[in-house]
C-alpha cells in the first residue's frame, strides 16, 4: 500500500499508475486519485524528438505554438517567424539541425505497367473479364509481334502490319482479326489517348455465315443419357432452358423460381437480364439437388465459411449476403479457394466458387462420343438445339427471341434453315415424281 500511495504522488506517468493500483486491487480512495491525477495530468519527462522536456502525455500543437498564453499560428510555416516567439528553444524545434526527424518522401508513385493500365481502363467501363482477358491478350501479342517496343512509339503502320500477319499468315477468323483490331483501337484511343491515322492497305479477312449444329430430339435425348452426376443436370439445363455455359455455371438459388417455372439469366452476355423456362421435368430433380446443397452450405458455415463471391458492390451494401442461402451458387465446386484479389475485409477468406466450364464441357464432349451421335456436339450446341426444336414444334419466333436474349429478331432468324420444308420453305420438285 505504501508504495502505491508513492507512486501515484510522485510525478510518475499518470496512465501507468493507475493500472498499477488497479492490478494490485487498491482501494476506492488510491483509485480515485489516480484517475483524477489522470485527468489533471501532473507533469512528466517525455522524450520528444530526442530532448527530454516537461509536457502532457500526447503532446499537441499546443506544445510548440503557446506564446504568452495565447495560441498563434503554426512558426514553422509563418513568414515573419523568428526562434525568439516559440517558447522552445531552437535547436528542439522540429526539423532544426541535430533533431532527429526522419526526412519527407520525396518518391513519386511508380506509373502502372501497360498491361495493368489496360486491365484499369476495362474495369472503369464495366466490360466483362472475359473482354478484359482478350484485350489484355492482345495487346501482349502486338507487342511481342513488334520485338517489345511500346505501343506508344508505334502507330497505324505497326498496326496494319500486325493485322494483315493474322489474316495472312495465321488465316485466323474475320471475328478473330476484328476482335484484335478492337483491342488495339482501345489500348491508343483510350489507355495511351493517342489518335491513330487511318489505316490504308488493311487486308481484312472475309466474314463467312455459319449455320449452327442443330441435334434432333433424338439425338439430344442420346447425348444427355450418356450423362451422370450434377452434369447431367446442368446439361438436361442447357437443352430445356437454352441457358449459355457460364450462364449455367453462375445460377443462384434466388434466381431458380419454381412456382412460375421459370429461371432468370443475372448479368448475361451484354450484361443483360432475362426470365427464360424451367422445364417441368426438372424441378423434382432440381429441388432434391438443392437439399443436397443447403446441407452442404449449413456444414460450411459451422466450420466457420461458407460465403461466396457477389457481384458489383452487394457486399458492401448487404455485409451478410456473402453467406446468406439465396445467393449460393446452384452448383458450387467440390474445393475451396482462397480470396487474394480484393484489398478489403474478404481479403484472406476461404469460398466455394462455382463448378468450372470446363467440368461440364468435357462431360458433355464425353457424352457426345460416347453416344455415337456423327455431329461436333458442345455446350452451345445445345442452347442451338433449344432454338431449333422449339422453332420446329410452332413456337413464335419472337418469343424464341425473348426466351434466348437476342437483340436482333435477325439473329434469332438463323434457326428456320431447320424447318422440314427446304432451304427457303419450299417443296423440292424431285418430290414430286418420287
Amino acid at each position: 500500500m505504501t508504495t502505491i500511495v508513492a507512486i501515484a504522488v510522485l510525478g510518475l506517468p499518470a496512465r501507468p499508475v493507475y493500472l498499477f493500483a488497479r492490478e494490485r486491487r487498491a482501494g476506492p480512495l488510491l483509485l480515485s486519485l489516480t484517475a483524477a491525477r489522470s485527468k489533471l495530468f501532473l507533469f512528466h519527462w517525455r522524450q520528444i524528438d530526442g530532448t527530454l522536456h516537461t509536457g502532457r502525455e500526447r503532446p499537441d500543437r499546443r506544445d510548440f505554438l503557446e506564446t504568452e498564453g495565447q495560441m498563434s499560428q503554426d512558426p514553422t510555416h509563418s513568414a515573419g517567424y523568428s526562434p525568439a516567439q516559440n517558447p522552445l528553444p531552437a535547436e528542439r524545434l522540429p526539423g532544426a539541425s541535430g533533431a532527429a526527424v526522419p526526412p519527407a518522401s520525396t518518391a513519386e508513385t511508380p506509373t502502372p505497367r501497360l498491361l495493368d493500365r489496360v486491365r484499369l481502363a476495362t474495369r472503369v467501363r464495366h466490360y466483362s473479364r472475359r473482354t478484359e482477358r482478350a484485350y489484355v491478350g492482345w495487346t501482349r501479342r502486338y507487342v511481342l509481334f513488334h520485338h517489345k517496343r511500346h505501343p506508344s512509339e508505334m502507330g497505324a503502320e505497326e498496326i496494319r502490319a500486325f493485322l494483315n500477319y493474322l489474316a495472312c499468315e495465321l488465316k485466323v477468323s474475320a471475328a478473330t482479326q476484328n476482335q484484335a483490331l478492337c483491342a488495339l483501337v482501345f489500348l491508343y484511343h483510350h489507355v495511351l489517348e493517342v489518335e491513330i491515322e487511318r489505316m490504308d492497305g488493311l487486308v481484312r479477312a472475309k466474314r463467312s455465315v455459319h449455320l449452327p449444329v442443330v441435334l434432333t430430339p433424338g439425338e439430344a435425348r442420346a447425348v444427355l443419357l450418356r450423362m451422370t452426376g450434377v452434369t447431367k443436370l446442368m446439361g438436361w439445363l442447357l437443352y430445356g432452358s437454352g441457358l449459355r455455359l457460364l450462364e449455367c455455371c453462375r445460377l443462384r438459388v434466388k434466381d431458380v423460381d419454381f412456382d412460375r417455372r421459370e429461371i432468370t439469366v443475372r448479368d448475361g452476355k451484354g450484361r443483360k437480364d432475362r426470365v427464360t423456362v424451367l422445364p417441368e421435368g426438372l424441378v423434382e430433380p432440381l429441388r432434391m439437388h438443392l437439399v443436397s446443397v443447403k446441407e452442404q452450405h449449413e456444414r460450411d458455415m459451422l466450420s466457420g465459411q461458407g460465403s461466396v463471391e457477389l457481384p458489383d458492390a452487394i457486399d458492401r451494401k448487404l455485409p451478410r449476403a456473402a453467406w446468406e442461402w439465396p445467393w449460393q451458387w446452384v452448383f458450387p465446386a467440390t474445393r475451396f479457394y482462397r480470396v487474394t484479389e480484393p484489398p478489403g475485409g474478404a481479403r484472406g477468406q476461404r469460398r466455394r466458387h462455382h463448378l468450372h466450364e470446363s467440368v461440364l464441357q468435357r462431360a458433355v464432349r464425353e457424352a457426345a462420343l460416347g453416344s455415337g451421335v456423327p455431329k461436333r456436339v458442345s455446350c452451345h450446341t445445345m442452347r442451338h438445339s433449344f432454338a431449333s426444336n422449339l422453332l420446329d414444334s410452332g413456337s413464335d419466333i419472337r418469343t424464341i427471341q425473348e426466351l434466348l436474349g437476342h437483340v436482333d429478331v435477325s439473329t434469332t432468324m438463323v434457326y428456320t434453315h431447320v424447318l422440314n420444308r427446304g432451304g427457303r420453305g419450299v417443296r423440292s420438285p424431285l418430290d414430286a415424281i418420287l
